[in-house]
C-alpha cells in the first residue's frame, strides 16, 4: 500500500510518500507561503534530483493538485497513477478527549474536530483544511486523523488536571492534553526495542526538543505525564514559546504595559524563549556559537534551558519510581551534542554517566550513557511521519 502522509498548516504543509510494503520513503516535500505570490513548492523523490518551483499557488486545494501531478510525473513521478495510493493519513493536533487514537475520518470526526477548534485555532483549522483538500482531490480514497495528543490520553487525572475551578473542566473542557504524541510514541518504542524491554514493562523520560519541546514520563510503554498542556504554550523552554512562568505576569502585563490579550499571546509564543532571552535567535544552533563567543545573554538563555531540562527529567524520574531510559529527540535532542552532554554529566544523582565518544553523533540512535550507567540515555531520531503513515496502513487494511 502506498500512503501519503499530509502536515497541514495554515499557509503551508509537509508531504510524503511511503510504501508500506517496505516502510520505504518514496518522495517527500513541502509547500510553503500558500497564498501569495512568490509560493514555494519543494518535491524531492527518493531517487532523483530535488525541484523547486516558485510562484502562485491561490489555496491548499490548488497546492495540493500541484504536488500529485508531480508524483505521476513522467520524467519525475514516482508512481504510475493515482490510484496507486491507497491511503492518506493526515497530522492533527488537537483531538481533546474526544479521541484516544488515531481513527478514520469521515463526517462525524470532522465535526469533532471542528468542534475542537477552540483548544487549537492556529493548528486545527488548518488540518481540517487539508483533509477536505485532500477528499476533493482523491474522493473515495481512505483518510486517516492520527493526533498529537492522542498518546497522552492514557494520563491518570492527577496528571492533567489543573487546580482550578473544577466545573472549568466539565463545562469548558480545560486540562491538560499535551503534543508531540506520534513522537513520544515512536522514541519510546524504538528506545525499548533497542534495549530489549518489552514495551509494556518500559519506563523512560522522552525529551522531544525542537523548536517547540515536551517532554513525557512513559510509563509501562504509556503516556504518564508530559510537560505541555492545554495548549504547546506550558512546559519547557522553547525556541520563541515561553513555557512555564507565572500565571499573573498576563494580568501585570496588561495593567502595566496597557498590552491587550492578543498582544499577550503572541509575545508569549513568538518572542520568548530562547528569542526571547538572547535577543538573537530561536534557533538553539546560534544560542550555541554565541554562547562559545562569549554572549552573554546566549548563555544565559543556554543556562535557563539547561536548568529546566533537568529540572523536568528529575521530576519525572521521581514521578515514574523506576526509569530505564532517557531519551533525546528532536532538532536539539538529536544534533546538540554539548548540551546533551551538559545534561547527563548533571544527572550523577541517578547513577548516570556519559560515553563522551558515543554521544559524538548528530541524527543517529546510539546510547550515549557509560557502560555503567544504570539508566541508559539514548538518542533517538524521530520520525513521525512513519507513525501517521502506520496507522493509516493498519486502520485501512483492518
Amino acid at each position: 500500500m502506498f500512503v501519503f502522509v499530509l502536515n497541514c498548516g495554515s499557509s503551508s504543509f509537509k508531504y510524503q510518500l511511503l510504501d508500506m510494503v517496505n516502510e520505504r520513503r518514496l518522495a517527500f516535500g513541502l509547500v510553503e507561503r500558500i497564498g501569495m505570490p512568490d509560493s514555494v513548492l519543494t518535491y524531492e523523490p527518493a531517487i532523483g534530483e530535488k525541484i523547486k518551483q516558485v510562484g502562485d499557488i491561490a489555496d491548499h486545494a490548488i497546492a495540493i493538485q500541484r504536488v500529485l501531478a508531480q508524483l505521476v510525473d513522467k520524467d519525475t513521478g514516482v508512481i504510475a497513477t493515482l490510484a496507486d495510493i491507497g491511503a492518506i493519513g493526515h497530522r492533527v493536533v488537537h483531538g481533546a478527549d474526544k479521541f484516544s487514537a488515531s481513527v478514520r475520518i469521515d463526517d462525524s470526526v470532522i465535526a469533532a474536530l471542528e468542534a475542537c477548534v477552540p483548544l487549537a485555532p492556529l493548528h486545527n483549522p488548518a488540518n481540517i483544511i487539508g483533509i477536505k483538500a485532500m477528499m476533493q482531490a482523491l474522493p473515495g480514497v481512505p483518510n486517516v486523523a492520527v493526533f498529537d495528543t492522542a498518546f497522552h490520553a492514557t494520563m491518570p487525572p492527577a496528571s492533567y488536571i489543573y487546580a482550578l475551578p473544577y466545573e472549568w473542566y466539565e463545562q469548558h473542557q480545560v486540562r491538560r492534553y499535551g503534543f508531540h504524541g506520534t513522537s513520544h510514541r515512536f522514541v519510546a518504542q524504538q528506545a525499548a526495542q533497542a534495549l530489549g524491554i518489552a514495551q509494556d514493562q518500559f519506563n523512560c523520560i522522552t525529551c522531544h526538543m525542537g523548536n517547540g519541546s515536551s517532554f513525557t514520563a512513559v510509563q509501562n510503554g504509556k503516556s504518564f505525564d508530559t510537560s505541555m498542556g492545554m495548549t504547546p504554550l506550558e512546559g519547557m523552554v522553547m525556541g520563541s514559546r515561553c513555557g512555564d512562568i507565572d500565571a499573573g505576569i498576563p494580568n501585570y502585563l496588561a495593567a502595566n504595559l496597557g498590552l491587550s490579550v492578543a498582544e499577550i499571546d503572541a509575545a508569549l509564543n513568538k518572542k520568548s524563549g530562547l528569542l526571547g532571552i538572547s535577543g538573537l535567535s530561536s534557533d538553539m544552533r546560534d544560542i550555541e556559537k554565541a554562547a562559545a563567543e562569549g554572549h552573554a545573554r546566549a548563555q544565559l538563555a543556554r543556562d535557563v534551558l539547561l536548568q529546566r531540562t533537568l529540572k523536568y527529567i528529575g521530576a519525572y524520574a521521581i514521578e515514574l519510581g523506576r526509569l530505564d531510559a532517557i531519551v533525546f529527540t528532536g532538532g536539539i535532542g538529536e544534533n546538540a551534542i554539548d548540551f546533551r552532554a551538559s545534561v547527563v554529566q548533571r544527572l550523577g544523582i541517578l547513577g548516570i554517566t556519559l560515553d563522551a565518544a558515543a554521544n559524538n553523533v548528530r541524527g543517529q540512535q546510539a546510547i550515549i550513557s557509560g557502560a555503567d550507567s544504570p539508566i541508559k540515555v539514548m538518542v533517538v531520531p524521530t520520525n513521525e511521519e512513519l507513525v501517521i503513515a502506520r496507522d493509516t496502513r493498519d486502520i485501512v487494511g483492518a
